[in-house]
């Protein structure tokens, strides 16, 4: 009989799942390229930019639309993810 411990992963793949979000935050798309599939975001009240990927969007976004959002930890920063249009 086989036993698979599902508790066992690689070790990147905490690197890349990091699912613990800082804070729910509000702000403006400052740029988004749908063709490359990025863009940022100014954060309201500290006037900060944070990277998007495609991959975080909720909603379809464009450039000057007021988007809330959850900040995440990664390789470079804190990216924006779950952006949705408010």
């Amino acid at each position: 009989m086989l036993f698979i411990n599902k508790m066992a992963r690689p070790l990147s793949f905490n690197k890349y799942y990091k699912f613990n979000y800082i804070t729910m935050s509000k702000g403006t798309v400052k740029f988004f390229n749908d063709t490359k599939g990025f863009g940022f975001i100014t954060e309201e009240g500290v006037e900060k930019d944070h990277f998007v990927h495609i991959s975080g969007l909720i909603d379809e976004v464009r450039e000057g639309d007021v988007v809330e959002f959850d900040l995440q930890e990664g390789n470079k920063g804190l990216n924006a993810v779950n952006v949705k249009v408010i």
